[in-house]
């Protein structure tokens, strides 16, 4: 039985390979995948193993495990959070994963050795230790502490950088590592605490020890995330820019480090401003502050929302979408509902398809809203493909569960999908078999839509249409230039 799914085009040649995808043929061994992998893990985890033993020298292995066990508690709600914001495209585990543990272990060494080397040569330079200590903690450990966590943003929006496409993504990795610096830091300071009330003569939990608890894990649990949130704002805007715009790109994470590292510095030095010093900034800055980019990190999730709805009509149209599909991943409630359909129907495992069908579907939606900026790169075409295969065989479990969500959640209005060509919404497209050049000031390149038209024996029975591949043509898109080609599956 033949399928109406138009044939892919091979995969284009590797540098140094074959269209058969054979990769690099004289590969040197560090540029193998699993070296890098390997070196990477082996790099966390040596620093894991070191500062483990430099935190268990200075409080004792009683007040690590007590620090441990305390400091624990907020990591689940903080990393749950960042998940939720990170559900209109959530990305790989495997980057969640190196952003913790970045945090953690290479972060928190960087952190303590930079910062204990640099309060003692103050010290012995100055020969004031008390002022060693004030330097140290409002000047050296912002700059140390926040540059060590921005590396981690830094490594994925260089090397992941597919993953990495927006302000979620930003903020997302950066509250990750945020979090894990922070476990590392509270499991010190904690355990550092509790030895405290165990020299003053206090038996188990003390004072002390309950005070840094609260300031530390109650009342500012976010404060890490919040500063190096600042960062990844910066990383997040670079990644909306175009590749062509190098210095907006340098430029943008600079000011978000630098932003990170004076509300850093405003942070530890409230204690220096009188004994409510620390309440003052906390009011008068902390809060404000996280509440505001709360707003921002939310209100940018809505608009990807919008942005699905927008740009997935194009491929409804083509037929590799139904038309209520859009609706349905442009809509939190519709997802989950979904999903739900899925699991209670066929299990959790195509609960889980639906899941990924929902991910790449909306990668596709980002891919081409970048393409229509002219913001994508050149590996456009063979991601649009690979995305739409992608789409293509999970089609037959997510298309009845979304199907089925948008029924449960439409408006009573049937959602019908518009006439050719829209002014509006989805800008302004030609319908000509054209070449896809920009037309008008809206710089949207021509779509291969079907055109509406009546059908001329409305009792007999009408032909269904076919998914129409919105590929450019091979001869037609030069280096750099994104969009479609207007040729269909039928043109020469």
């Amino acid at each position: 039985m033949s399928s109406p799914y138009p044939p892919l085009p091979p995969r284009p040649p590797q540098p140094g390979g074959t269209p058969e995808g054979g990769g690099l043929r004289h590969a040197h061994w560090w540029q193998h995948t699993w070296v890098r992998y390997g070196a990477l893990i082996a790099l966390l985890a040596l620093s894991g193993l070191v500062i483990l033993a430099l935190v268990r020298e200075q409080t004792g292995t009683q007040g690590f495990l007590v620090g441990l066990g305390l400091a624990v508690l907020p990591v689940p709600l903080l990393v749950a959070a960042f998940r939720w914001l990170d559900r209109v495209e959530p990305g790989p585990w495997r980057n969640l994963v190196f952003a913790f543990a970045w945090g953690a272990c290479a972060a928190a060494l960087i952190a303590i050795v930079a910062n204990s080397f640099a309060t003692r040569w103050i010290a012995t330079a100055t020969a004031d230790p008390s002022s060693a200590d004030t330097l140290g903690a409002t000047v050296i450990a912002p700059v140390v502490e926040e540059s060590a966590k921005a590396a981690a943003i830094l490594l994925v929006f260089l090397f992941r950088r597919r993953d990495f496409t927006g302000i979620v993504d930003g903020v997302v990795i950066a509250g990750i590592t945020a979090t894990g610096f922070a476990f590392t830091e509270n499991i010190l300071y904690l355990g550092n605490a509790f030895g405290t009330d165990q020299l003053s003569g206090d038996s188990g939990i003390a004072s002390v020890t309950v005070a840094t608890f609260f300031v530390r894990v109650i009342m500012s649990p976010f404060a890490h995330p919040l500063f190096t949130v600042l960062t990844g704002l910066g990383f997040g805007v670079a990644a909306l820019s175009a590749d062509r715009q190098r210095v907006r790109r340098v430029l943008l994470p600079l000011c978000g480090l630098l932003l990170a590292m004076v509300m850093h510095a405003l942070w530890n030095g409230s204690s220096t401003l009188g004994e409510w010093g620390f309440f003052a900034v906390y009011g008068a800055f902390m809060m404000p502050a996280f509440a505001v980019l709360t707003w921002l990190v939310v209100w940018t999730r809505q608009r990807e929302l919008g942005t699905v709805r927008e740009e997935l009509p194009a491929y409804a149209a083509a037929g590799w979408l139904t038309p209520a599909e859009p609706y349905a991943l442009g809509s939190m409630r519709a997802r989950r509902l979904a999903r739900d359909h899925a699991r209670r129907h066929l299990g959790k495992p195509a609960a889980r398809e639906v899941a990924r069908y929902e991910a790449y579907a909306t990668s596709l939606a980002f891919l081409r809203h970048r393409g229509r900026l002219g913001r994508a790169g050149t590996d456009f075409v063979v991601r649009e493909q690979e995305l739409l295969h992608e789409l293509w065989r999970r089609k037959d479990i997510a298309r009845p569960a979304l199907d089925h969500a948008a029924r449960m959640t439409a408006p009573p209005v049937p959602v019908a999908m518009p006439p050719w060509p829209v002014h509006g919404v989805y800008g302004v497209y030609g319908h000509g078999r054209g070449h896809g050049r920009p037309t008008g000031p809206s710089r949207h390149p021509q779509y291969p839509y079907p055109q509406s038209q009546p059908h001329p024996h409305p009792h007999e029975p009408q032909p269904q249409p076919q998914p129409q591949s919105l590929y450019p043509h091979p001869r037609s898109p030069q280096p750099g230039y994104s969009g479609y080609s207007g040729y269909g599956p039928n043109q020469p």
